[in-house]
């Protein structure tokens, strides 16, 4: 099986590789032979690593410094660092989940990636109905530049807004990014796809559980499981979402949530992800307070 998934002697080039999903998938990588570079903004320990590589995803100049120590030429990406939104405001939040993959890959991948290549980034379920809300993000996301990148953020919601709307808006922004790719990496051979885990256990769980109000509440949002997800059942679908095994699929969305997404298309739940997320009313100190008691009792 690690012959087919053809990842013997690639470069991959990972971040968030120093816990939860990332730190799975780099033990899986380094496990079936390939040549990793671990990024994360913590020093990443596994063994047999290339290089360990920090970068603070959330500055433009650390990115920079980061591609300075990687090859030339990468055959796999997987964009897997990402915070919840619990601890950090709607700018960094959304800088950290969008902003950074979306410089990466314009201004390094699109030169470096070899031909046959796969970009593969973690989105979440929370970027559900991102063909619906496009509108709300479009700006941003066609934007040209880090720095142009980040005045339509602000443009977007002051740092303050709600936050779980950061989050949302965050990975609706990638899936439509990578989606609004498609059809130009493919032109150079190279696919791109999004996974889009439901609820897992990894260290930001006890965050997850904040966002949603209960640990019972996160449990809920893992389908039909019954539990959370573990970080290697979600390492698992990215890494066969880059491999050879994926090498007629692209522009594609991968939802791994024990089919949560089909108990709300069934409307056997209800879908608290089917709304707008990007209306400036919601960024007034009453309608915040309103959000946060309706989450809270949702």
């Amino acid at each position: 099986m690690c012959e087919l998934m053809g990842y013997r002697d690639k470069v991959c080039v990972i971040t968030g590789a120093a816990s939860g999903m990332g730190k799975a998938a780099t033990e899986m990588l380094v496990e079936m032979g390939a040549t990793v570079y671990a990024l994360d903004v913590n020093d990443v320990t596994t063994p047999g690593i290339e290089k360990s590589v920090r970068v603070n995803l959330a500055d433009k100049q650390s990115i920079d410094d980061a591609f300075k120590e990687l090859p030339d030429s990468i055959d796999r990406f997987f964009g897997v660092a990402g915070v919840s939104g619990v601890q950090t405001d709607y700018h960094l939040t959304v800088t950290i989940n969008f902003i950074a993959n979306k410089y990466m890959t314009d201004e390094y991948l699109d030169k470096r990636m070899s031909e046959g290549g796969s970009i593969t980034y973690i989105s979440s379920m929370g970027g559900t109905h991102w063909d619906k809300y496009m509108r709300e993000y479009r700006k941003m996301m066609n934007a040209v530049g880090w720095d142009g990148t980040v005045a339509e953020l602000h443009r977007l919601a002051p740092a303050d807004a709600f936050r779980p709307f950061g989050y949302t808006m965050s990975k609706r922004a990638m899936n439509g990014y990578a989606a609004s790719k498609t059809v130009y990496f493919a032109k150079k051979g190279i696919r791109i796809n999004v996974v889009m885990p439901g609820s897992t256990d990894t260290g930001m769980k006890t965050e997850f559980e904040e966002l949603v109000g209960g640990a019972d509440r996160l449990v809920a949002n893992a389908g039909v499981a019954g539990r959370l997800a573990t970080a290697a059942e979600m390492a698992g679908p990215l890494l066969f979402m880059g491999s050879d095994m994926a090498s007629f699929i692209t522009g594609a969305r991968l939802p791994v949530d024990y089919g949560d997404e089909t108990l709300a298309i069934l409307k056997l739940k209800k879908d608290l992800q089917n709304v707008p997320m990007g209306l400036k009313i919601y960024n007034t100190k009453l309608v915040k307070k309103i959000l946060t008691w309706y989450v809270e009792k949702s």
